[in-house]
């Protein structure tokens, strides 16, 4: 079951027992009532507020009429101000039973609304219900609850610092009735000090009756009495029923001054605006007993006698729930509470059963995403490594190929310069022919006449220039890379000596040097060593090696 319907399921409950308890007979006094139909949800509450006083048990319907229609509305807010005005009702009639329900089922209503603001008011009045049973240590948890959420709503900016007096006034209230009045003062400082005009405040003459309260118990008897005669008419047009307390209280002043017969008239009255108003009849056992001790400090038994039987009667009547036997009625209606903190407790833990499966999923999906992850990478680095091992492979492949095509390029320039070396001996030998032919044809005598042998002889060329001209051609286009680095980098060199670097390059001797230029071993000798100065070479420097590297 999920948190909402789980929600649900208690609201309807809680709504069902509450309406069963507090409400038997809301749909007979509608009937009864036509005029009521006539009116809105907000009149027939402004209608209760209005005969509280006069008609307290018809008020109640009212309440719990409005309170049905604003649910049936969806008006929440309104619905839990209602729940909240109940217990004031229940408790002028001593009805703390219902007052409780109220309460805990306006808590319920506050807590699925998310509204804090309520939940601290609902707080408020279940510590003063708790102290109504003297249950101190509750009362406190209470109220004390009720302080710190407002006290973090103040800290939020959602209320007003003076918002706190309330809190403080009713702690302050609490220590008074617990008898601990020395406690209060410390908190009722704090609502004089934080009081200001703000709407839905504690008005001045409630504070200034606890205050008359605290300087009776101080022996400043003459200060109360004065603060409790300007506070009256206050009580008188805005809140007569709240002089039950005043009067109780100032009887009790008198009492200390021992003025009895000032004493006696207070507790009167209050017991006539008890009586008036039908309120605070909690208090009115309290104020017979205090009526039958004064008179027996009179000697006056008999009326001490018939106010001692008044407060034992009223007791029986309105506080059974409070008596030993009966106490326990509260631990009962606390199953309300206890099964709504037992569901709280289940959505809690299913909450945390659930927070707990899904850091188990959110692991084991961190876990399959790093396994993932790292066998993405194992195959990435397998990947990579192959592709390099791939890379390097291909890299020695063509490096290998490109030294195979190198040195099949040596080998067929070497081949090329073999060929062109090779014919340019078999133009030497044809040149030498050609001039012993010459020789030769000179020197004959016979038939032939000398003017044909004359025209054969200038048929033959008699120099090499032609020849060489090719061999420079056959040779630059073989070694061509060769012929242009020695016109670069020695632009000095002249025709002459660009020959001799050839004939070097094909490996060729003086001799054949000589035979193919047509010049003396000596002058091939005297032009290697021009050669070797143009071309800056040392003593020790090989020039066969020298033109080789080039």
């Amino acid at each position: 079951m999920t948190r909402v319907d789980l929600g649900n399921n208690v609201s309807i409950w809680f709504l069902a027992m509450f309406t069963m308890f507090n409400c038997p007979g809301l749909l007979n006094s509608q009937n009864s009532d036509s005029s009521l139909n006539k009116l809105s949800t907000d009149q027939i509450y402004e209608k209760a507020i209005e005969i509280r006083f006069e008609n307290p048990d018809q008020a109640i319907e009212l309440l719990q009429k409005a309170h049905a229609d604003f649910l049936k509305k969806g008006d929440t807010l309104k619905a839990i101000n209602i729940l909240l005005e109940m217990p004031y009702h229940y408790g002028q009639r001593v009805d703390y039973a219902k007052s409780y329900d109220s309460l805990w089922f306006a808590l319920l209503l506050a807590d699925n609304i998310k509204d804090e603001a309520l939940k601290a008011s609902v707080y408020d009045r279940l510590g003063r219900l708790y102290s109504f049973y003297k249950k101190e240590g509750k009362a406190f948890e209470y109220l004390n609850t009720s302080l710190e959420i407002k006290k973090k709503l103040v800290e939020e900016g959602e209320l007003d610092i003076t918002s706190l007096v309330s809190n403080y006034y009713l702690i302050c209230a609490t220590y008074r009735e617990l008898g601990k009045p020395e406690i209060g003062k410390i908190y009722l400082d704090s609502c004089f000090l934080r009081s200001g005009n703000v709407p839905n405040q504690i008005e001045l003459p409630y504070l200034q009756f606890e205050k008359a309260f605290i300087l009776a118990n101080e022996q400043k008897n003459d200060e109360a009495l004065g603060l409790l005669s300007e506070i009256e008419p206050w009580f008188l047009e805005h809140r007569p029923s709240y002089l039950v307390l005043v009067y109780t209280y100032w009887g009790d002043i008198y009492r200390n001054l021992s003025d009895l017969n000032k004493s006696e008239e207070y507790y009167k009255k209050a017991l006539e605006v008890s009586d008036k108003y039908n309120s605070h009849l909690d208090f009115s056992p309290l104020v017979h007993e205090k009526l039958a001790d004064l008179y027996v400090n009179r000697k006056d038994f008999e009326n001490a006698f018939e106010s001692l039987q008044n407060s034992k009667n009223l007791d029986a009547q309105f506080f059974d729930s409070r008596s030993t036997i009966n106490r326990p009625l509260l631990e009962i209606k606390d199953e309300f509470r206890q099964e709504k903190e037992r569901q709280a407790r289940m959505i809690q833990q299913q909450r945390l059963d659930y927070l707990e499966q899904q850091d188990q999923i959110s692991l084991l999906q961190r876990v399959i995403l790093i396994g993932t992850i790292v066998f993405l990478l194992i195959i990435g680095f397998i990947y990579v490594k192959y592709l390099r091992s791939k890379h390097k492979t291909e890299k020695q492949l063509i490096r290998r190929n490109k030294e195979l095509e190198i040195q099949k390029a040596k080998e067929l320039l070497e081949l090329k310069n073999k060929e062109l070396a090779a014919s340019a001996l078999q133009l030497v030998e044809k040149d030498e022919f050609l001039r012993d032919m010459k020789s030769k044809l000179r020197k004959t005598t016979g038939d032939i006449k000398k003017s044909e042998i004359n025209k054969i002889l200038r048929t033959i060329p008699s120099n090499n220039t032609n020849h060489w001209e090719e061999f420079r051609l056959r040779f630059t286009a073989v070694n061509e890379k060769f012929y242009d680095q020695v016109t670069t980098q020695f632009p000095n060199l002249s025709q002459s000596d660009q020959k001799i670097c050839a004939l070097i390059k094909l490996n060729f001797s003086s001799k054949e040097m000589a035979r193919l230029l047509g010049i003396s071993v000596e002058s091939v000798h005297t032009t290697r060593y021009r050669l070797r100065k143009k071309l800056g070479l040392e003593r020790s420097d090989n020039l066969e090696d020298f033109i080789s590297s080039i």
